[in-house]
């Protein structure tokens, strides 16, 4: 069993429940997507702390070419995954640079309010449903 079938996942949370009239972003709000960010940028690092481990200890010279070939793939794909993850810690980051600044939650393209639901879908998002789907369309139509 992998340390990461162990853990609890870190987007596993109880959906906020938004009272009638309550402001969007307000401090409630801003603590629950901190909690998400942290608790998943916690995941993260400790599967780098792992990855850094396992390459470690099972890192050895087979002396059958088939034994290396297939533990230089393993490393390989693990390297590419945690390269990936790198770039999400940066994403994570800079979500909860925003939440200091009490900016977080609202499209950096048009400026309207994200949603709570599509930011604990994705709580890296930085752009609303609309101007994200504009985004893809272009991406799409010009490569």
């Amino acid at each position: 069993m992998t340390s990461k079938s162990m853990n609890i996942d870190p987007l596993s949370f109880k959906p906020y429940k938004a009272k009638r009239g309550e402001e969007y972003m307000n401090e409630k709000q801003e603590a629950h997507f901190r909690s998400i960010l942290e608790n998943w940028r916690k995941s993260l690092m400790e599967e780098v702390d792992r990855t850094v481990h396992h390459m470690k200890d099972d890192a050895a010279n087979f002396p059958d070419p088939n034994d290396r070939a297939s533990q230089e793939t393993e490393f390989s794909i693990e390297l590419r995954t945690r390269d990936r993850e790198r770039k999400l810690l940066k994403k994570i980051n800079e979500a909860l640079d925003l939440i200091d600044a009490h900016e977080y939650g609202y499209c950096e393209s048009c400026g309207a309010e994200i949603g709570i639901r599509r930011l604990e879908a994705r709580p890296t998002a930085n752009l609303c449903i609309e101007c994200k789907t504009l985004e893809e369309i272009r991406e799409k139509n010009y490569g």
